[in-house]
């Protein structure tokens, strides 16, 4: 008798566990259809699904794009590759009179926000050790910054 509570307890634990992995890998509907009406054109789409949010990287017109949605289907961000080059005078005019100046720029987004909001995420490093993250609006200003690894 011991053996088959046993044996129950193990295949229900394991059906327990397969079903909670699938649940992460499973991207809603909602998503990808809100996905899809955003950024129609979109190809080399690849879907993530954290639990939290759904992050899909794609490339449209030659940029390489990341957009994160609730799993309830709702647009939270798009980031976008872009270069410290392309940056708006005001944007760079922006770093260079912040309290960052001067250290490296190691990485540079553009960052599309509900409400047609654009920012500049600038990755910027200190000694290889302090990284952080730096969001400046198209008139160069610093809008926050957030520690990174």
């Amino acid at each position: 008798m011991k053996f088959i509570h046993l044996s129950l307890f193990i295949i229900a634990t394991a059906l327990i566990s397969f079903h909670s992995n699938a649940q992460v890998t499973t991207i809603p509907e909602q998503a990808k259809e809100s996905f899809f009406k955003q950024y129609p054109d979109a190809k080399n789409v690849k879907w993530e699904n954290n639990v939290v949010n759904v992050n899909v990287r794609f490339e449209q017109d030659s940029s390489v794009m990341n957009a994160e949605y609730s799993n309830k289907g709702i647009w939270k961000n798009t980031l976008k590759d872009w270069t410290y080059d392309k940056l708006p005078n005001d944007v760079k005019e922006g770093y260079n009179k912040s309290k960052f100046s001067g250290r490296e720029v190691t990485d540079v987004k553009m960052l599309y926000l509900p409400g047609y909001v654009i920012q500049y995420r600038l990755k910027v490093e200190k000694s290889g050790l302090e990284k952080k993250y730096l969001f400046f609006s198209t008139e160069g200003r610093l809008m926050r910054s957030s520690v990174t690894i």
